[in-house]
């Protein structure tokens, strides 16, 4: 698999969207372009299989961005921030017997999947704080709920296709709701106010063991 991004396309007078094989190859993209610490950049954003990197207009143009990228070249073994996560999870979720029933899986062999793989997290976005976890079991990829939440709480811990996550704050849902943490995962007042940022590695623990 290349190292090289698949494509570069321009987005915007100022930015250039870099489209990757792998979500692993994104987060070693975007720590090589932190760590150059190349003139002009103003962000960094990892996506699934995307990275956005936007330049100041007063200090780089779109072509010397370019340039400076293309030059780059991760190390295979570059990933993130370095950052890991232990977050502890009662596992009595409303939907902990849907996800059983869809997977085939006892309710114990899902909380088992669920902890036994270390997550990492690809991207934010949907709400503020709220991370994709990516690398799980494959055994639960399951579908989302037919119909939404209207109230999801803060700290639910839910499933949906390859994704898992944290709800940080209590909102609208419609993901397979496994458990529930006391973790806090947003914090407007902090900086960075998000807890959990791209590339980060996530091990889920259930507290009732």
């Amino acid at each position: 698999m290349t190292a090289d991004p698949v494509s570069m396309r321009a987005c915007g007078e100022n930015a250039w969207l870099l489209d990757f094989e792998d979500n692993g190859w994104v987060h070693r993209w975007a720590a090589a372009v932190r760590q150059a610490d190349l003139p002009g950049v103003r962000e960094v954003v990892p996506g699934l299989t995307t990275l956005l990197v936007t330049g100041d207009p007063e200090t780089t143009s779109a072509a010397n961005l370019r340039s400076a990228l293309e030059g780059l070249r991760p190390d295979v073994d570059q990933s993130g921030h370095g950052e890991r996560h232990v977050i502890d999870v009662r596992y009595d979720g409303e939907d902990l017997a849907e996800v059983s029933r869809l997977t085939g899986l006892t309710v114990a062999e899902v909380v088992t999947a669920h902890t036994g793989t270390p997550w990492q997290v690809a991207f934010c976005g949907f709400a503020p704080g709220f991370s994709y976890l990516v690398g799980g079991d494959a055994r639960l990829q399951v579908p989302r709920r037919d119909e939404a939440r209207i109230h999801v709480p803060a700290g639910a811990v839910a499933i949906a296709g390859q994704f898992s996550s944290v709800y940080p704050r209590v909102s609208p849902g419609g993901w397979q709701l496994l458990g529930q943490t006391d973790a806090v995962l947003w914090n407007s007042s902090a900086d960075p106010p998000a807890v959990l940022r791209p590339g980060a590695v996530v091990q889920f623990r259930d507290v009732c063991r």
